[in-house]
């Protein structure tokens, strides 16, 4: 469960869910018993972390659902992407991992920057060859 004190942004708990998803879509894929329970765990820990208050034994369960019923649907596309294209179904699904991680990575790049381009009243407070004041002769 979250405190107050955590400062993770909403970017950093979607990858976080979104890798779960891709987990339990390589544990089907796999057919491993193991792997499996590993990624029920996994989510019952992703979702223990990011909630801010207990949830009720339904909420949880229905969380649970929600994230295995995602894995289904993106080991069924996987599956269905590997087969049309050729490559090994663990290919597509690390493409996938590597999508949620590189756009987790731009939102943090984007946070940082986020004053960057910002002008007041759509007018540069510096020209763009960065010589200062707008109104500089």
């Amino acid at each position: 469960m979250t405190d107050e004190n955590d400062t993770r942004r909403p970017e950093q708990d979607a990858a976080r869910l979104g890798l779960v998803v891709v987990g339990e879509a390589a544990a089907l894929q796999s057919g491993d018993e193991e792997a499996l329970d590993a990624s029920e765990a996994n989510i019952r820990d992703a979702v223990d972390e990011l909630v801010d208050v207990p949830l009720t034994p339904r909420q949880e369960e229905v969380v649970e659902r929600l994230a295995q019923a995602g894995g289904t649907l993106t080991a069924g596309l996987s599956g269905a992407l590997a087969a049309q294209t050729g490559h090994p179904v663990e290919d597509v699904l690390e493409g996938a991992a590597r999508s949620i991680l590189w756009q987790e990575r731009l939102a943090n790049e984007d946070l940082g920057h986020q004053d960057d381009d910002r002008q007041d009243a759509g007018h540069p407070d510096s020209d763009r060859d960065g010589r200062g004041d707008r109104d500089q002769a």
